[in-house]
């Protein structure tokens, strides 16, 4: 079964479908899926097509390997070809008689092996442009080299008519690979796996959450033991100063100055350098509040990769540890109470702005919002500044939510309490909101909005 990435979907149908030729470029972070994508599409359109996996190897060696796939997806002998130049225009030149899809998937193993590879490319493209209807998907994960294709400076630049950067799905995407499991247990494996479709494909129906947590991330050997320190490697250079940065942020440290101060990252600029690396690969986000977008004093780090957050708080720090002990011993001692109590229901957070944000994007909102993020503000009384995680802006104004992963129903008592922390904080909001695991025993009314979690599931 392939799940979710339906506007994706659509629009390289639509790029099928068109006339002439057309260019796109498909980027994202190691198991994203790019690659599962471009399969299903290519599973769903009848124009004849040649998805070709580049190797980390010679010109001459893919060069070979791609006419041996080009004799066999058109029946006749392997053809020849001198270098990719030659090849790719063998390619263009047979698109101008019936439409063709070409696939160059991890481009940049490929590029890095054909001196002048996008200048190459690019003089094929300008030849061919009002003859060929060739439709070409150059797809790589290595998200800075990618992303170098569509600046000024490269000779792609303007060439690019469809440009596709793969994002990890929302919870609700992720939760479609594992249908059998409660809402509350969906809650608890996105807050581990996150929305890699990889990572998602492993869960295993047949197991509970936690023999899941502690097969794939959480014991010697596991599954994915190492996936998060490979992908770091893969991308990053200096990997100590990332190892430093994501124990400051699992810790709880999203200030810039705190981050610094906890990490024994060696300067600023160093600092600065790996926050932009870990935000460029999607696994670190920069938050500010809604209401004061400009003070970088109040604006944040997080990690936003949830296996990536679960790994540095549970495992990088215990990988001693787990590695002598049982696994249902070390899942007890170093997981199970936190894990329950702190890290899902944090993670609950998170999956609730997801689903106004999905409301939010098919109207289905009393009034639709501008802004959604966290909110900063100053309490004179205690003394400290205080914030609430969920906030949107409309043209009404605020509405505050609160998210509850508890056991027991939310009370009125407990929505008094909330609203009552807003007003005598002055804040300017006109309706509140609150999110529950287990429902309410209170009763919506005019100002505010009670959302049980199994809504977030329909």
């Amino acid at each position: 079964m392939f799940y979710g990435r339906e506007n994706e979907r659509k629009k390289l149908c639509t790029m099928f479908r068109s006339d002439g030729q057309m260019i796109s470029l498909i980027y994202g972070r190691r198991r994203i899926g790019k690659s599962e994508l471009i399969k299903q599409v290519l599973k769903e359109t009848d124009i004849k097509s040649i998805y070709y996996e580049c190797k980390q190897t010679t010109e001459k060696n893919n060069v070979d390997s791609l006419a041996e796939l080009i004799g066999e997806r058109f029946d006749f002998p392997k053809p020849a070809f001198e270098n990719m130049e030659v090849l790719l225009k063998f390619l263009f030149k047979m698109s101008e008689k019936e439409p063709m899809i070409l696939v160059l998937d991890e481009y940049p193993y490929l590029r890095e092996n054909s001196k002048g590879l996008d200048s190459v490319l690019q003089s094929v493209i300008d030849h061919y442009k009002d003859t060929s209807n060739m439709k070409l998907i150059v797809c790589g994960s290595y998200v800075d080299t990618m992303k170098a294709l569509l600046e000024k400076q490269n000779p792609l630049y303007g060439r690019i008519d469809l440009t596709l950067n793969l994002k990890p799905m929302d919870y609700y995407e992720s939760a479609l690979f594992y249908p059998e499991f409660s809402e509350e247990d969906k809650v608890r494996l996105f807050s581990v796996f996150g929305g890699i479709p990889y990572y998602n494909r492993l869960i295993d129906a047949k197991k509970s959450v936690r023999e899941n947590i502690i097969d794939l991330i959480a014991s010697s050997g596991a599954r994915l033991e190492n996936e998060v320190s490979m992908y770091l490697n893969s991308e990053i250079s200096k990997i100590t100063n990332a190892n430093e940065v994501f124990e400051a942020l699992a810790k709880g440290y999203s200030r810039y100055k705190d981050i610094l101060d906890q990490s024994n990252v060696s300067s600023g600029p160093a600092l600065i350098d790996i926050l932009d690396k870990l935000m460029r690969m999607d696994v670190v986000a920069k938050e500010a509040p809604i209401n004061d977008e400009n003070n970088k004093k109040k604006s944040g780090y997080f990690i936003s990769d949830n296996l990536s957050l679960f790994y540095y708080k549970y495992i990088f720090r215990n990988m001693s540890r787990m590695n002598i002990m049982d696994p249902d011993i070390f899942y007890d001692k170093y997981i199970s109470d936190d894990f329950e109590t702190k890290y899902v229901p944090k993670s609950f957070e998170r999956i609730c702005k997801q689903y106004l944000i999905r409301k939010n994007r098919k109207g289905l909102l009393d009034e639709v919002f501008e802004k959604i993020g966290k909110y900063y503000y100053d309490d004179p009384v205690e003394k400290k500044n205080g914030e609430f995680d969920i906030v949107t802006l409309d043209d009404k104004g605020y509405i505050f939510y609160e998210a509850k992963f508890r056991k027991d129903p939310v009370t009125e008592s407990t929505v008094q309490n909330e609203i009552r922390q807003v007003k005598q904080n002055g804040l300017k909001c006109y309706r509140y909101g609150f999110f529950s695991r287990t429902g309410f025993t209170c009763e919506e009314g005019k100002n505010r909005i009670l959302i049980e979690l199994k809504e977030l599931y329909k």
